[in-house]
């Protein structure tokens, strides 16, 4: 270890951050993963994984304790989160888990004297938007009016990080993530995002099936793939931009849209049946100039990532017998 940089990921037992253990351990860092749960697709590559709720301010710093000293690097991506079924249903457990994590691990990072802390955000802080708007900034959140209470959060939790970060001397790198999906994510359950769902949907439709969709299909998004996000992260936290980052791909879809690119990577046809659910905003549009300035792209578009993340999806749908 000594030879190597040290970083600490939280919620590696989850979908972005089990990804971003894997690109840490591929730039040769040593790595602890920290989180309630273990992994539940994968082994963790991690060369220590602690299981700590980092809703106790002990567990924190304890996650925080290396053999070494305290680590060179802290990303904390762990929340309690979902889709936009979870977001809508369990708006206290949201709001109460996440801001826990984030006031005690904010608070351990800086009295502990870490140097670069990131925390992962969301696109959720923004208002709710037209299809066809301009581009909103990252500066645009504010005066604020998140459509939902994970949102609120989120954007507490950023302004935390920043407070922290300037009265102890802390780097803060925050991301606002938007829509992410890839393998070895939450494909059922209720906290699934709308690419794994409609990829479960279509997986377990037969040829000429039916798959339901929530509202009439006509919401709009962008999609961003895991390996994408991943990199957004790391070259953000090794630059010197500092306030919240956009990171997304700049493809913007409709749900119908979405279903059309699953049905045809794989190679069905389907018929969209639409039931009441949460819909959401009606559209998303966001710059990534900022991010754009450090180098990053998204090197995969929606059918590309689509192409990489059904196959896996259809493969648990296969070995479970069912769809829900």
């Amino acid at each position: 270890m000594a030879d190597k940089k040290t970083a600490v990921v939280c919620g590696a037992g989850g979908f972005i951050a089990g990804h971003l253990v894997k690109r840490l351990k591929r730039e040769g860092y040593w790595v602890r993963g920290v989180d309630i749960k273990e992994h539940e697709f994968s082994k963790t590559a991690a060369d220590d994984f602690q299981l700590l709720d980092l809703r106790e301010e002990a567990n924190c710093r304890a996650a925080l304790t290396l053999p070494s000293g305290k680590p060179d690097e802290v990303y904390q991506l762990a929340a309690d989160m979902g889709g936009m079924g979870f977001i809508h249903s369990a708006e206290c457990e949201i709001m109460h888990n996440s801001v826990l994590i984030n006031v005690h691990m904010t608070h351990a990072a800086a009295t502990m004297g870490i140097t670069r802390y990131f925390y992962s955000s969301s696109a959720c802080v923004y208002r709710d938007m037209q299809v066809g708007e301009p581009e909103m900034r990252e500066e645009q959140a504010i005066p604020a009016n998140p459509d939902n209470e994970y949102g609120w959060e989120k954007l507490y939790s950023e302004r935390m990080a920043m407070a922290y970060g300037r009265r102890y001397g802390m780097t803060v790198r925050i991301a606002r993530f938007q829509n992410c999906f890839g393998p070895e994510g939450t494909w059922r359950g209720g906290r699934e995002k709308a690419p794994a769902a409609i990829c479960r949907k279509v997986a377990a439709a037969p040829d000429g099936g039916v798959v339901e969709i929530w509202g009439d299909g006509s919401a709009v998004r962008s999609y961003t793939y895991v390996d994408d996000m991943v990199d957004g992260i790391f070259r953000l936290m090794h630059s010197e931009l500092e306030g919240p980052v956009n990171i997304g791909c700049p493809e913007y879809v409709t749900v119908k849209e979405l279903v059309d690119i699953v049905s045809a990577v794989a190679g069905k046809r389907v018929q969209i049946k639409s039931v009441s659910g949460p819909v959401g905003v009606h559209s998303r549009n966001f710059s990534n100039d900022r991010i754009y300035s450090i180098g990053w792209r998204s090197q995969f578009g929606l059918k590309a990532g689509i192409e990489r993340t059904y196959p896996w999806i259809a493969q648990q749908v296969d070995a479970t017998g069912h769809a829900g």
